[in-house]
C-alpha cells in the first residue's frame, strides 16, 4: 500500500485502519469496542480487548518458534560487561522475577518505581511488571534524591526496584544511598525495595525492608501473565512541565502494543529476527519504545547500551556496535552525532567498521540541524532520516515510512504525518495556516493509540494542558510549518519563535545557519529582551575540538552568514564562544533556562538537567559579555 492510501485511511476511517493493525497481535479476548469514550469522554482504543504485553513480547514468541533466537544483547563497555539473552532465557527471568514482585504483594494495577541503569535487569524488571498487570514507573537512573521523592509521592509504589550503582565513563553513582535519602524525603514509603548487587559498588541493605535481587530470585516461584483490559495503564513516566512538578504520562497497554508493533515494519522497516539499535536510555520515552518494547513485540533483538557515543572508548562505539552485532537500523538523538562529529569530524572511525549491515539511521528527540544531517549521510554513506515525537505519543507523530513508502527527505523536516496523526498547522484563533506559513502544530482528535489518555492523578492538569487551546485538537507545544508537498518542519517549541520589531522568527532557522559554520559543533540561538525591537537574537557556540579561532572574528563571519540568510530584519549581532551548553539527561538543550538567565529573571534547574555546574558556569560567560539584565 503506498503511504497516500495508508495515511489516507488511518484519518478517514480510523477504527477500521487501527482494528486491522490489533488483529496483528496475539490478544487472550480480541477486541471488538475499537474507539470509545472514557468516564472523562476522552478517546480510547481497545476498551474491551484482554491481553498482556509481557505475553505479547515473550510467551508469544517462545510458543511460536522463536525461544531460541536473540532477544537481548548487552554491551557495556564502561563495565567491560556483554550479555546476550535469548526470547526463553528472557521469558524465564521475567516470569521469576514477576514472582518475586508477586511474593512481595505487588497485584494488578499496583504501581512499581525502577531506578535503573542500562542493564537487562532494567527490562526483566519492566517486563515483570507489566506480566502482573502492575504499573511500572521507571526513573533515570541517578537522578537527585528530591527528584526520586517526587515521583515516589506521586506514583505511590508498593515496591521499589533499584540497582547499587550505575557507571559513567570515569565514576560510579552509587544509586543506593540517593533511594535511602528519596525515601527518608518522601511521605509515601514503599514497602519494599529490591536491589541489584553490581560488583562495581556492593550496597548496604536496610533489614525488614530491601532484598538483594539474586537471594529474591533462587527462592522465587515463576508467575503466570495477568490478562489486562486494552485500556488498563501498562506505565507512568515523567516528564517535565512547566510548573516544575513533573507529570506523569500514562500509557495504556493495548493502544501500546499496537502502535509500536506496527511502527517498527512501517516507520523503521524491521522484521522479525533483525537487530535494532536505539542508542537511548531506558529511562526515557525512546529506551521504553524502542528498547524495551517494540522491539521484542516485532520479535527482532534489541540491544541494551551501557554507553557513550564517545569516549567509551572512542566516537567509533555506535559503528563497532553495527558492524559487532549486525544492526540493520541505528536511532539515536542528533546530539549523539553532534558529538561523534565534534570528537572525529573527518569520520576516521567510521572507516574501521563494516556498516554493510546498516540500512538506516534515523534520529530524533530533538530538532536535527541541517549540518549534522549532511556530515552524517556524507560520512555513513547511509540514509538519515528525521522523525519528531513526544513523550506524550510514545512513536512518531512525523516521519518517513521505510516498510511502506520511501519518500524524498528534504533536510530540517522529519518528512510526512505518521498514519494516525491529523497533523495541522494552527493560528492563534485555532485557524489552518497556509503552505510555508509557520504556527502552532496541532493533531485533530482522535489521537491514535499509544498517545496518553490523562496524566497520572490529575487529569484536569491533561486537559488544561493540551486539550484547551483549541477545541478538537490536542496542542503539541511545538512550532512549525508545512511545505506545498505537506512535508512538516519542526522548527522548536512555540516559545522558541522569537518576535524582533514585530516580526516572528525562528530560532532554529538561526541555529541551522550558525551551526554551518566549520568552526562550529553545536550552537543555540535564543532571544534575549531588548529595549528597542522587544527580543533580539544572540548566538552561544561551542566550538569543534582543536579548533583555534579569533572570537571576534568569528563573531563576524557568523553575524554576516545569518545576515545573508535571512537578512538584517534577523537583527542577529551577537554570537559567543561557550564551553559547553546545559542540556538534559537526554541531550535536549535547556533553552529557555538560557533565556531566563539572560533576561534577569528568577529559574528552577530543572531535575532532568546532565551538569548542573554548567548553569552557572554560562551565567558567568553571558554576563561578562553584558548579556544578562540585573532587574
Amino acid at each position: 500500500m503506498s503511504y497516500h492510501a495508508e495515511y489516507t485511511k488511518s484519518v478517514e476511517n480510523p477504527e477500521a485502519f487501527w482494528a486491522e493493525k490489533a488483529a496483528d497481535l496475539p490478544w487472550f479476548k480480541q477486541p471488538q469496542t475499537i474507539l470509545s469514550k472514557d468516564e472523562n469522554g476522552i478517546d480510547r482504543w481497545f476498551a474491551d480487548g484482554e491481553m498482556n504485553t509481557a505475553y505479547m513480547a515473550l510467551d508469544h514468541h517462545v510458543e511460536n518458534g522463536r525461544g531460541d533466537q536473540l532477544a537481548v544483547i548487552y554491551d557495556s563497555p564502561v563495565s567491560n560487561t556483554k550479555r546476550q539473552l535469548t526470547y526463553r532465557e528472557m521469558r524465564d527471568q521475567v516470569a521469576l522475577f514477576a514472582g518475586v514482585l508477586k511474593a512481595q504483594g505487588v497485584e494488578k494495577g499496583d504501581r512499581v518505581v525502577i531506578y535503573m541503569p542500562m542493564v537487562p535487569e532494567a527490562l526483566i524488571a519492566m517486563y515483570a511488571v507489566a506480566r502482573l498487570g502492575a504499573i511500572h514507573s521507571v526513573v533515570f537512573g541517578g537522578f537527585a534524591p528530591h527528584e526520586l521523592a517526587v515521583r515516589i509521592d506521586d506514583a505511590e509504589p508498593k515496591v521499589v526496584v533499584t540497582a547499587s550503582c550505575g557507571l559513567e565513563v570515569s565514576k560510579i553513582i552509587e544509586y543506593k544511598p540517593m533511594l535511602d535519602e528519596a525515601i527518608e524525603q518522601s511521605a509515601h514509603k514503599p514497602e519494599k525495595c529490591i536491589i541489584l548487587q553490581r560488583p562495581q559498588a556492593k550496597a548496604s541493605l536496610i533489614a525488614g525492608r530491601d532484598l538483594d535481587w539474586e537471594e529474591a530470585i533462587a527462592s522465587a516461584e515463576p508467575a503466570d501473565c495477568v490478562p489486562v483490559k486494552g485500556t488498563d495503564p501498562l506505565y507512568i513516566l515523567y516528564t517535565s512541565g512547566t510548573t516544575g512538578k513533573p507529570k506523569g504520562v500514562v500509557r495504556d497497554n493495548g493502544g501500546h502494543a499496537t502502535a509500536l508493533k506496527y511502527s517498527m515494519k512501517a516507520i523503521y522497516n524491521i522484521d522479525a529476527g533483525d537487530t535494532f539499535l536505539a542508542a537511548s536510555d531506558v529511562g526515557w520515552v525512546v529506551g521504553h519504545s524502542y528498547i524495551v518494547y517494540a522491539p521484542l513485540l516485532a520479535g527482532a533483538t534489541t540491544i541494551v547500551y551501557e554507553g557513550k557515543p564517545v569516549r567509551t572508548p572512542d566516537a567509533g562505539a555506535f559503528w563497532r556496535l553495527c558492524e559487532e552485532y549486525k544492526v540493520k537500523a541505528l536511532f539515536a538523538a542528533p546530539t549523539a552525532f553532534r558529538a561523534i562529529k565534534k570528537e572525529d569530524p573527518d569520520a576516521k572511525e567510521i572507516s574501521k567498521y563494516d556498516l554493510s549491515s546498516l540500512d538506516i539511521i534515523f534520529m530524533a528527540g530533538e530538532r536535527l540541524d541541517p549540518p549534522t544531517y549532511h556530515w552524517t549521510i556524507e560520512k555513513t554513506g547511509k540514509p538519515v532520516i528525521d522523525h519528531w515525537w513526544q513523550t506524550e505519543t510514545g512513536w512518531a507523530i512525523c516521519g518517513n515510512l521505510m516498510g511502506i513508502e520511501q519518500k524524498e527527505p528534504k533536510p530540517g523536516s522529519a518528512t510526512l504525518p505518521v498514519p494516525g496523526f491529523n497533523v495541522q498547522i494552527l493560528d492563534s484563533e485555532g485557524n489552518q495556516m497556509p503552505a510555508g506559513e509557520q504556527g502552532s502544530i496541532a493533531i485533530k482528535l482522535p489521537l491514535p493509540p499509544s498517545c496518553l489518555p490523562t496524566i497520572w492523578g490529575n487529569h484536569e492538569r491533561f486537559r488544561a494542558g493540551y486539550l484547551s487551546d483549541f477545541p478538537g485538537y490536542y496542542t503539541s507545544g511545538d512550532g512549525g510549518y508545512k511545505d506545498e508537498d505537506g512535508y512538516v518542519f519542526i522548527m522548536g517549541r512555540t516559545d522558541d519563535v522569537i518576535n524582533v520589531a514585530g516580526h516572528r522568527l525562528s530560532t532554529g532557522e538561526m541555529e541551522e545557519i550558525v551551526a554551518d559554520h566549520p568552526a562550529v559543533a553545536e550552537c543555540a540561538v535564543i532571544g534575549i529582551n531588548d529595549a528597542l525591537k522587544g527580543q533580539a537574537p544572540i548566538g552561544l557556540v561551542l566550538l569543534k575540538d582543536g579548533i583555534d579561532v579569533d572570537e571576534a572574528v568569528l563573531e563576524k563571519e557568523l553575524v554576516a552568514m545569518v545576515r545573508k540568510e535571512i537578512g538584517p530584519i534577523a537583527c542577529f549581532n551577537r554570537a559567543i564562544v561557550v564551553q559547553r551548553l546545559p542540556k538534559t539527561r537526554s541531550g535536549k538543550i535547556l533553552r529557555k533556562l538560557l533565556r531566563q538567565i539572560a533576561d534577569g529573571q528568577e529559574y528552577t534547574v530543572p531535575s532532568t538537567i546532565d551538569d548542573p555546574a554548567s548553569l552557572s558556569e554560562i551565567e558567568d560567560i553571558m554576563d561578562n559579555h553584558g548579556l544578562v539584565q540585573h532587574n
